[in-house]
């Protein structure tokens, strides 16, 4: 079949009915590649990225592409057989300034596209970690070459541009198989300090989700004027939000139920200051000049003057 001369003929004249032929042409070899990519290009990019043990950070945004690809070529292919490959050069130009058009909007589309490549290549950067940035947390459910999809701790899915994370300090809570979790206590001048730091150690090994190795420990780390600050530090594996969570709760609880049997108090955040304040008299260098008196000849004289 001859390509379609009324595509280029400028005087306009078309032969609709080989034209039809051609869109029916087109339409089924878009079918059929498009058909013959999802059954067998898609399942096959799928089994090498799985028999590879490629990550899913890895494995979604690549098969995203694998199925633009085949529609794509599904594209081209019926443009092929259809012999429609002229509608190419009548499209051109349009194409072309569409393409300027766009590259003058889509710089911040270009720089997320930029950012989704560094974070999907991170080998540190995973579905299912549990990340921090700015004022935010949440777990990573979905990273495409835009953007990423993070759950929050709320049960909000909020969608973060790939440029804002590729460009911030982001802190990745589950990289490790460890988190050590830091708290700092106040407690007052008169108290017992040696006996509270053996306090806060005990119930931290008390606890079976803490760790033994690496030790808790307890270090004195500050002097205000409200007390003396106690830092207890303790490791956890396997961190997740709910098991911090839970485990610093526990912590916490058996530790003022521990103060409160040993006598111990904490001190408060801030100092109270109680008695009384003497504000001593200003000391006067003469005698107040009552206006309701009238003024002698010199006084008047002076306010003359």
């Amino acid at each position: 079949m001859q390509p379609s001369p009324p595509l280029s003929d400028p005087l306009g004249r078309i032969d609709y009915a080989e034209f039809l032929v051609q869109l029916g042409i087109f339409a089924a070899t878009f079918a059929v590649t498009y058909g013959i990519g999802r059954l067998v290009a898609v399942p096959l990019a799928d089994r090498v990225l799985r028999s590879r043990r490629i990550t899913p950070t890895v494995r979604r945004p690549t098969m995203k592409t694998v199925r633009v690809a085949v529609v794509v070529v599904a594209f081209f292919a019926g443009l092929f057989f259809a012999r429609l490959e002229t509608l190419l050069s009548v499209t051109g130009g349009l194409a072309a300034a569409l393409t300027l058009a766009v590259g003058f909007a889509s710089r911040n589309i270009i720089g997320n596209l930029v950012g989704g490549v560094f974070i999907i290549t991170d080998p540190m950067f995973n579905l299912g970690d549990w990340i921090e940035w700015e004022d935010n947390e949440g777990i990573i459910e979905d990273i495409s070459f835009r953007a990423t999809r993070v759950r929050t701790f709320r049960n909000e899915l909020i969608t973060v541009p790939n440029s804002v994370l590729a460009n911030t300090v982001v802190t990745n809570h589950a990289i490790k198989d460890t988190l050590r979790i830091d708290y700092a206590f106040s407690v007052e001048y008169g108290g017992d300090i040696d006996a509270m730091r053996r306090v806060l150690v005990e119930e931290a090994e008390r606890n079976p989700r803490i760790l033994t190795d690496p030790q808790p420990e307890v270090t004195v780390d500050d002097v205000t004027a409200a007390g003396i600050g106690l830092t207890s530090r303790f490791w956890i594996e396997n961190p997740t939000r709910r098991k911090y969570l839970s485990v610093r709760s526990a912590y916490f609880q058996a530790v003022k139920e521990r103060f409160e049997r040993e006598g111990f108090e904490m001190s408060p955040e801030y100092l109270e200051l109680t008695g009384e304040l003497d504000v001593a008299e200003p000391v006067r260098t003469g005698e107040p000049v009552d206006r309701d008196e009238p003024l002698d000849a010199d006084e008047t004289a002076d306010v003359d003057e």
